[in-house]
């Protein structure tokens, strides 16, 4: 049997993201922290280019495999199968890689997976892939929405969402920039930052790397621009109660000024929401396990409220390449929560609505949906406070779009409860 040594750190830390996304269903970002921990920090990036992209990529892949190696990806070992598209992401995406590195390292992959008898088929699949795969996947057409959802590998229901509210040339420049690496962005909490301060978000860096130090003395707080924009819309001040009914991770409750409550219905992420808070020093946030759905009586009254709606997240593709392949609407339980939370603040105030999503069905329907019932008005002030990000017909929301803002896709709304 070939030694480890054969196969370089980061391609094996890549190959065991890959086997526990599509064998175990295990989270992308999980599954390489605990396989890239004992990496140096090239290793680690690279581990991370490789994972992430096979795994976003993969429908493109698995048509050039099947189209060149004449074999369902179906009907293989799943060890070959994790092999092969290894192989493919790098001879038909990355350049600089060397055609006999992404050949021979993969083929040793499936070597040091037990699967002797299937080393000479994916040595030639590989060779086939080597030669082909590149110009097999830019000759893709992309002419209409199941084309481009092959091409630039998404399931059809999102090409033919964002085909039909975006447009074709939006939806491809939307596609290919959640294919790409996303920027780096982090809130300054105290303290100072390298890196290069946006000049409409206070607080906000973009910069080359997080600083892991910093964070864990509080310092910084890893946090996309898109999401910094959630916590400025909110526009909470000394003085008044925030209801923050899906609060977790804690990146936009700490943002918030005044008493603020912090809601989370699962355990182990009101955990972390609790962590959060001590880290970051956000005395005025108090953490409330509970379902948004069904508050303590006493959670009542308040001035204003965030419902950062859980959704199908199809503005955050590029840092989370797994979800496009497990990705789901939830228009029903947004509506719930949204409806809640209204329920809580008192006639005058506001409800901040915002989802990571690029998709009507959950953003614009949903906050339609309780002005209908006269439950709430959509406040147009938030879109005149945020010019540069008003949604492009519906200028009283905001909405961020990774192709245009280089950020993550955010919807935000602002409702004034009856």
């Amino acid at each position: 049997m070939a030694s480890r040594s054969a196969v370089s750190p980061a391609r094996r830390a890549a190959f065991a993201v890959l086997r526990r996304v599509f064998e175990d269903g295990a989270y992308a970002d999980r599954a390489l922290r605990a396989e890239s921990q004992s990496l140096d920090e090239r290793d680690r990036a690279l581990a991370r280019r490789l994972a992430y992209g096979s795994v976003q990529r993969m429908r493109t892949l698995d048509h050039a495999i099947e189209t060149l190696g004449r074999r369902p990806v179906a009907k293989l070992d799943p060890p070959v199968r994790a092999a092969l598209r290894l192989g493919c992401y790098q001879l038909a995406f990355l350049d600089g890689v060397p055609r006999y590195a992404a050949v021979n390292e993969s083929v040793e992959l499936v070597r040091a997976a037990r699967l002797e008898r299937a080393v000479s088929f994916a040595n030639a699949v590989l060779r086939r892939l080597a030669d082909g795969a590149r110009a097999l996947c830019e000759a893709l057409p992309d002419d209409t929405a199941v084309e481009a959802a092959l091409r630039h590998s998404y399931p059809d229901w999102v090409a033919e969402t964002w085909w039909r509210e975006l447009g074709a040339d939006e939806t491809r420049a939307l596609m290919a920039a959640q294919n790409e690496e996303p920027e780096t962005a982090v809130r300054l909490v105290r303290g100072t930052v390298d890196g290069r301060e946006d000049p409409l978000l206070p607080g906000a860096w973009v910069v080359d790397r997080v600083d892991e130090e910093a964070v864990a003395e509080g310092r910084i707080w890893p946090q996309s621009r898109g999401s910094q924009l959630v916590g400025h819309a909110v526009a909470s001040r000394p003085g008044e109660r925030t209801l923050d009914l899906c609060a977790a991770p804690g990146g936009k409750a700490t943002m918030l000024a005044g008493e603020v409550v912090a809601v989370e219905v699962d355990e182990a992420r009101a955990a972390q929401l609790e962590d959060a808070v001590g880290r970051l020093g956000a005395e005025n946030v108090r953490v409330v396990h509970a379902d948004g759905r069904d508050l303590p009586l006493d959670l009542d009254g308040f001035d204003r409220a965030l419902v950062d709606a859980p959704c199908s997240g199809l503005g955050v593709l590029a840092a989370r390449p797994d979800l496009r392949w497990r990705a789901k609407p939830l228009p029903e339980l947004q509506l719930e929560l949204l409806r809640a939370a209204i329920a809580r603040v008192r006639g005058g105030g506001t409800v901040v609505y915002s989802t990571c999503t690029i998709n009507r069905e959950e953003n614009e329907d949903v906050v339609d949906a309780v002005a209908g019932e006269g439950l709430a008005a959509i406040d147009a002030s938030l879109g005149e406070a945020w010019p540069a990000f008003r949604h492009r017909t519906r200028p009283e929301l905001l909405q961020t779009l990774p192709h245009v803002d280089g950020t993550s896709g955010f919807f935000v709304a602002r409702l004034r409860v009856a």
